[in-house]
Parts: C-alpha cells; sequence; structure tokens
C-alpha cells in the first residue's frame, strides 16, 4: 500500500514536471517553459483606431486590436457586437483605419477607455481634430498619420463574435512618414503596439532586416 502511494506520488510529479518542460532531444537539454493554456497571448498586437459617423455625423473613434489585412485590398475587424462603432458601420457602412503615432498615446488610450454608448462627446474630449473623407463616409483623424478609407463590404455574425470585412479605398499618409521617394517610411510613423499579456504599450520602428532577403542565404542549404 505504501508502494502504491509513493508510486502516485513519483508519477503526478513526473508529469508535472513533464507539462512545465519540453525535452530537446538534439540537445539533451531541459528546456524550461511554463503553459498557459488558452489565451490571447500574440505579440505585437495593432493598435488600429477606427472612425465612423455618429447619426448626429459627429466622429467616433475607437482603438482596436484584434484585426489587420486578409486580403491584398482588404481589411478584417474582429469587434463586440455592441459597441457604438459597430452601430455605425451598419449605418454608414464606412470607416477610416489609422495608425496612431506614440505622440497621441494618452488620446488613442482614452479613445479606446471610453465608450460613446455612455459619453457622446468622448472624440471632442480627446483634443483630437478630423476631416471629412472624400471617398468614404467617415472622418480622417487629423494627428494620425497614416489612414485607411473603407468601405464596409460585410458583417460576419459568428459563433466567436463579429468580424467586419472592408475594401480598401485609398490610402492616406501625411508628408511627414514620406521617404524621399515619396513613400511611406514606417519607421516615421513612431507607432506602438499593445501587449494583450500585461496590457501595455511598446514603441517600435527600428528596422533590422529586409523581408525575403535577410533569409536568403539559407536558400543554399540542401
Amino acid at each position: 500500500m505504501r508502494t502504491c502511494f509513493l508510486y502516485k506520488v513519483l508519477l503526478r510529479l513526473y508529469y508535472q514536471r513533464a507539462l512545465k518542460s519540453n525535452y530537446d532531444k538534439l540537445k539533451g537539454d531541459f528546456i524550461v517553459s511554463k503553459n498557459f493554456g488558452s489565451k490571447p497571448y500574440l505579440f505585437p498586437m495593432p493598435t488600429y483606431m477606427i472612425g465612423t459617423y455618429n447619426e448626429d455625423n459627429t466622429p467616433d473613434v475607437m482603438m482596436m486590436a484584434w484585426g489587420g489585412i486578409c486580403a491584398e485590398d482588404m481589411v478584417a475587424l474582429n469587434l463586440e457586437a455592441d459597441h457604438k462603432t459597430v452601430a455605425n458601420l451598419k449605418s454608414r457602412k464606412a470607416f477610416t483605419l489609422a495608425i496612431p503615432g506614440a505622440d497621441t498615446i494618452k488620446e488613442s488610450d482614452y479613445l479606446g477607455i471610453v465608450s460613446s454608448n455612455k459619453v457622446a462627446n468622448k472624440f471632442k474630449n480627446s483634443g483630437l481634430s478630423y476631416i471629412e473623407s472624400q471617398l468614404v463616409d467617415a472622418p480622417i483623424i487629423v494627428q494620425y498619420p497614416v489612414t485607411l478609407e473603407c468601405e464596409v463590404v460585410e458583417m460576419q455574425q459568428q459563433p466567436y463574435g463579429l468580424r467586419v470585412l472592408g475594401k480598401i479605398v485609398n490610402v492616406r499618409a501625411d508628408d511627414k512618414v514620406l521617404d524621399a521617394n515619396g513613400n511611406i517610411d514606417v519607421a516615421k510613423i513612431n507607432a506602438f503596439v499593445f501587449d494583450q499579456v500585461k496590457y501595455g504599450y511598446y514603441s517600435i520602428g527600428e528596422k533590422i532586416g529586409q523581408a525575403w532577403h535577410s533569409g536568403a542565404d539559407l536558400l543554399k542549404n540542401k
């Protein structure tokens, strides 16, 4: 009986260690790691700003992290159905999707904290300003350096949430974020990203390589 109990204890300790560690057969070393279960722990997460019009033609803006490019001329937004933005998307069939710079982190975070369902003049409170898009029925926030002007293509109510598909009609960029050739220089945007684990914001911008080039030397290995 005692032997059986001891065996169960040792077996439990073994499986606990197995769950926390992965064994590297190539090196013969234990790589210590921890399992967190099913969590949305992907990094970096974007901090896109969705701009729409309310029913009284005032602008509404919210920060969004769950979404991005889904085709060459399409974006996907994953949103909670009770957002004021969702109601605006249904009625106006258009929106802007902007990349905020770190110089607007206070205002952008505020727009992510406060709901227009509760604070009707939240955009005015942010201190930001806007102009009307000439291409879609949505506002362009002046202080955001890069803005995608989009039309709503489809709103998909799925078992795991609402997914909004938008067609990119135009990309608008301030002169201050363009390079000498007139192209967007992402380093000049001074963008920041969201940390889904500890809810922090982190600046980005340093270029460390070139896509489809940095790993080209490994093509020689066969």
